[in-house]
C-alpha cells in the first residue's frame, strides 16, 4: 500500500454482499445499502452503487485541488461546482472499464479562466 508516502490518514471500509449488498466504514460515518442499477442488469433497487460513490469522491478530492490552486491564483470560486460523471462498461480488450467526465461550473470565471484552472489539477489527479 505504502510506495514510499507518509500517510496521514487511512481510510476503511467493508463491503458484505457485494454489489446488492451493503458497505460501510469502519467509524460509521458511510454505511449504505448497495443495489446494481438496471442498465447493469441489476435490481435498481434504492440502494447507491460503486460508481456513485466514486464520482462523489472524485468530485470532491478534484474540486479541493481546484479550490487551492484558485487561491493560489487570487481567483475566487467559492461558488463553483464540480460535475462528476463515470461510465462503466466492457472494454473492446475485454473485462470492464472506466470513462470519466469531468464539468466545472463556476459562473464567475471567464471560460478562459475556467479551462486553464482545470489543467493543473487533471494533471495532478492523472499522473
Amino acid at each position: 500500500m505504502n510506495d514510499g508516502l507518509r500517510i496521514i490518514y487511512t481510510a476503511e471500509a467493508s463491503a458484505v454482499g457485494g454489489r446488492e449488498g451493503h458497505a460501510r466504514t469502519n467509524d460509521g460515518r458511510l454505511d449504505v445499502a448497495l443495489n446494481v442499477p438496471r442498465e447493469m442488469g441489476g435490481s435498481g433497487g434504492p440502494g447507491t452503487n460503486p460508481e456513485q460513490l466514486f464520482a462523489t469522491s472524485y468530485a470532491a478530492c478534484f474540486q479541493c485541488a481546484l479550490l487551492r490552486i484558485a487561491a493560489g491564483r487570487k481567483l475566487d470560486v467559492s461558488d463553483s461546482r464540480i460535475m462528476a460523471r463515470f461510465g462503466i462498461g466492457a472494454s473492446r480488450s475485454g473485462g470492464f472499464g472506466l470513462a470519466a467526465a469531468l464539468d466545472l461550473d463556476a459562473p464567475q470565471l471567464t471560460r478562459e479562466q475556467g479551462l486553464d484552472l482545470m489543467r493543473p489539477p487533471l494533471d495532478a489527479t492523472t499522473t
